[in-house]
């Protein structure tokens, strides 16, 4: 399993104390540092569900600072998966990857059922 997490975002803190309390066993990897690649953010899109929309952190000062809410509708999605892999930041956290399951956030009732839809 792959915990990918900001280590000073609250939910992503959150998150990890769940994933602990529930004795799972994880990598961990700080989205900063080592920031998803174009190709795994392909890959965890598809095993999502989501919308490719969903993955973006609307919260964090990059999204803001880009107007990504203004430009998104209009960017292809090659475009979009390609701004998404040049900064962890623009990603939404924590992501969580055991296998095919992916989640982008942190709900801990989706993450107890293992399903985000």
């Amino acid at each position: 399993m792959l915990f990918v997490e900001y280590p000073k975002c609250t939910t992503c803190k959150k998150a990890k104390a769940w994933l602990e309390a529930q004795g799972l066993s994880f990598e961990d990897r700080n989205i900063k540092e080592q920031k998803p690649t174009e190709a795994e953010l392909r890959l965890w899109h598809k095993h999502s569900g989501l919308p490719l929309r969903k993955l973006f952190n609307t919260s964090g000062l990059q999204y803001k600072a880009l107007g990504l809410k203004d430009k998104l509708p209009t960017m292809s999605e090659d475009e979009q998966f390609s701004l998404l892999a040049s900064d962890g930041m623009l990603v939404k956290r924590p992501v969580l990857v055991d296998g095919d399951t992916v989640f982008f956030g942190f709900k801990e009732a989706d993450w107890a059922a293992g399903s985000q839809k």
